[in-house]
């Protein structure tokens, strides 16, 4: 499991894109699993599921981001990587995840 988190400056709906668009055009295999988008008030949440086949690995990793702001304020981004592990018992070979991590980190 790789894990990213940090905040962010500038619109909620645009970095969203972004990293949707992104993330999908960044792989052949990439694709956005699942969604979900919450509202209360004026604070804003919003979830991504992605995977992707990993070469590296031999199997697919998921990218999961989370995206979450209060008003006009930093946007807080939490994303964590996981089922790049091919051992029963502990982690080995989690190059996938990491991989899947770093084309986040070149799109923010």
């Amino acid at each position: 499991m790789a894990k990213l988190e940090q905040t962010i400056h500038g619109n909620f709906q645009e970095v969203l894109n972004r990293i949707e668009s992104g993330i999908i055009n960044g792989s052949m295999s990439a694709s956005l699993e699942d969604s979900s988008d919450f509202r209360t008030g004026d604070a804003r949440c919003s979830v991504r599921v992605f995977e992707r086949y990993s070469y590296a690995g031999g199997n697919r990793v998921s990218l999961n981001v989370t995206l979450f702001q209060v008003g006009d304020g930093v946007i807080h981004l939490s994303a964590i990587t996981s089922g790049g592990s091919q051992a029963i018992f502990f982690k080995l070979n989690t190059w996938g995840e990491e991989a899947f991590l770093d084309k986040l980190r070149e799109l923010l």
